[in-house]
């Protein structure tokens, strides 16, 4: 099956996803691939099967969001140096979200752009980060503050490779999907409740539909100026969570899901959703072993790293709520009193 990426407002760029069994690639070029021990150790001998290049070759960059970074950009860059490659070579990203940002982003910089394929291994990057051309990297004022919108050429997503997925990092990328339906689709939404993601055929439409979502809002908004913002829901709370715990303690998908609750007990606060349907998404969360609680040790530090996070902007931060399960709402002007009793009904220690 395939899903078109057509983007509105730059007709010339337009690409595939294609979910199902990675078929074989050629490519009259030079060609690398970018990935990590972990999955290299699983999967690469048969990505190496599956693509012929003119010239290919293999760079490891090491695994963990903490070497999400400049300094392993720059790594791959002198790699691609060291191996000749041109404006005409290609980036194969082979992994999860960390190694699919930081090859799109070095295939962006590479002698002022290069085309770059993704090819995800995880369910998080399968449903979300592959799509949409969101590339960049961490650094210590916080997440993705570094980077670049700079789409692929083409997505391959293959089930298979989620079969070797530890199942802390399955349930990471069901946070990312629960983000989606509780945005976009009640009726999705209704459907996780019921579903069991260890069936093959309810995973690949769980995918499909995720990434479904994923194309429709890139299509009409790839710069984030409008309804792609509303994907950064649960994540202005979890970017903050990512660097306090220095990018170590949770999976980006973890973080998240205890952002989405969160969030969503701001807009209980607001009267924007009920507490009924607040704990159901909690309960989805948990359903699949996601955290759902933190303790946060300072609602003032807390509230500060607000505006470290590139999606506030004129002293405001915005924040993406849910109205109900479906519908969503981007508010910027709420007083800080009201979020800071929110942040302080989060178990504050010590």
């Amino acid at each position: 099956m395939i899903v078109p990426i057509e983007l509105l407002n730059t007709k010339t760029v337009s690409y595939d996803i294609t979910i199902d069994a990675l078929p074989k690639l050629s490519f009259d070029t030079k060609v690398v691939i970018v990935t990590n021990p972990t999955v290299s150790g699983y999967h690469l001998d048969k990505l190496l099967d599956m693509v012929d290049a003119k010239e290919l070759s293999v760079v490891t960059i090491p695994d963990g969001e903490e070497h999400k970074t400049l300094e392993t950009v720059e790594r791959i860059l002198n790699q691609l140096f060291e191996r000749k490659l041109d404006r005409k070579s290609l980036l194969i990203a082979f992994g999860g979200g960390v190694i699919g940002d930081m090859t799109g982003f070095t295939a962006s910089l590479y002698q002022r752009g290069i085309d770059f394929i993704q090819i995800p291994t995880t369910l998080l990057s399968q449903v979300d980060a592959s799509v949409g051309g969101k590339t960049g990297v961490n650094n210590k004022y916080g997440k993705n503050l570094i980077g670049a919108f700079y789409q692929p050429k083409a997505v391959y997503i293959d089930p298979l490779f989620l079969t070797t997925l530890p199942k802390r990092e399955f349930s990471a990328g069901v946070a990312e999907i629960v983000k989606m339906a509780v945005m976009f689709d009640s009726d999705y939404f209704d459907m996780l409740e019921s579903s069991d993601l260890d069936d093959e055929d309810i995973l690949k439409d769980v995918i499909k539909k995720s990434v479904e979502i994923k194309a429709s809002v890139v299509n009409q908004d790839e710069r984030e100026a409008g309804i792609r913002a509303v994907l950064n829901y649960g994540h202005t709370f979890a970017h903050v969570i990512e660097n306090e715990t220095n990018y170590t303690k949770y999976l980006h998908g973890e973080a998240v899901a205890i952002g989405i609750v969160m969030a969503n007990r701001l807009a209980v606060e607001l009267d924007m959703i009920s507490l009924l349907e607040a704990d159901k998404v909690t309960s989805l969360l948990q359903k699949f072993d996601l955290p759902t609680e933190y303790d946060i040790s300072s609602v003032d530090e807390f509230y500060e790293h607000f505006f470290l996070d590139k999606k506030s902007a004129n002293n405001s931060i915005k924040f993406i709520l849910p109205i109900g399960i479906g519908n969503y709402c981007i508010k910027s002007d709420i007083d800080e009193s009201i979020v800071k009793r929110v942040l302080s009904s989060f178990g504050v220690s010590g």
